[in-house]
């Protein structure tokens, strides 16, 4: 039982904190923004499944390419922030 109401607050926490990167994607338009806030959504989403779903064990190969994805996502957000303008 505890298990699975830490299970609620990570994902209540990941949602939340989408939201928050969420809201200032849509103030600014970065880019940036919208990958972390698209990362947390899908690890809150993924922590709900794992939740509801608590016969499926967690080391379930489908669980840790919905990390890798989410993972990546967060990668690529920082990569596209600092690489170098191509333009002139």
């Amino acid at each position: 039982m505890v298990q699975d109401m830490l299970a609620g607050a990570i994902a209540l926490g990941s949602l939340a904190v989408g939201l928050f990167f969420f809201r200032y994607w849509y103030t600014s338009r970065d880019r940036f923004f919208l990958y972390f806030a698209l990362s947390f959504w899908i690890e809150g989403f993924s922590r709900i499944h794992m939740g509801l779903n608590s016969d499926i064990p967690e080391d379930v190969p489908v669980y840790y390419m919905i990390r890798i994805l989410s993972y990546g996502l967060i990668l690529l957000a920082i990569w596209e922030k600092n690489r170098p303008d191509a333009g002139p």
